[in-house]
């Protein structure tokens, strides 16, 4: 039996730094089916690029504003269950988003459960075994590049100042 190629997703991890503690945080959701924890992500938008594709979903489903890195880093699989009932295998792109701002308006607002967590415990609420890899990984890099900034190890958020506009206190909600 032949199989379809996997559909293709972008995502985003997004990201702020609390400067005093030199803590990485990452946000997570819930999903609005199941109520499982995910990051968000979406499927590809026509004239959009993936890293901007990775930053609308992360405006729409988490109500937050940044720039996403153009590079990837990395990829995980899921199984997505689609409205005509199949089970089609997708995979997600993730790109690092630095969180800018967080809205207090937004178009999923209300629909989702929004928590800052450690990207540790980010790992341990996800479902996918890839996507918990991915985020163990980018904590482990964050945390060594925060605890060596003398070193050029890159900043997984490309762009930008190094300044994050993001209230680290800000409790975000659904």
């Amino acid at each position: 039996m032949l199989q379809r190629p996997p559909r293709q997703q972008y995502a985003a991890i997004c990201f702020r730094v609390k400067k005093k503690q030199a803590q990485v945080e990452v946000l997570v959701a819930t999903s609005r089916d199941t109520g499982r924890w995910v990051i968000p992500k979406g499927w590809p938008m026509t004239g959009k690029k993936a890293h901007q594709v990775a930053e609308r979903e992360a405006f729409e489903e988490v109500g937050v504003r940044g720039k996403a890195d153009k590079e990837p880093l990395g990829f995980f699989h899921y199984r997505k269950t689609l409205n005509n009932g199949v089970r089609a295998l997708v995979r997600v792109q993730v790109h690092a988003l630095e969180v800018q701002e967080c809205l207090k308006s937004f178009p999923e607002k209300g629909s989702r459960v929004l928590e800052w967590v450690s990207p540790e415990e980010a790992a341990r609420r996800v479902n996918e075994p890839e996507l918990k890899v991915l985020l163990s990984d980018f904590g482990t890099r964050m945390q060594a590049a925060a605890v060596e900034p003398a070193t050029k190890t890159p900043k997984p958020s490309g762009k930008g100042n190094g300044k994050s506009a993001a209230n680290p206190d800000l409790k975000a909600t659904g």
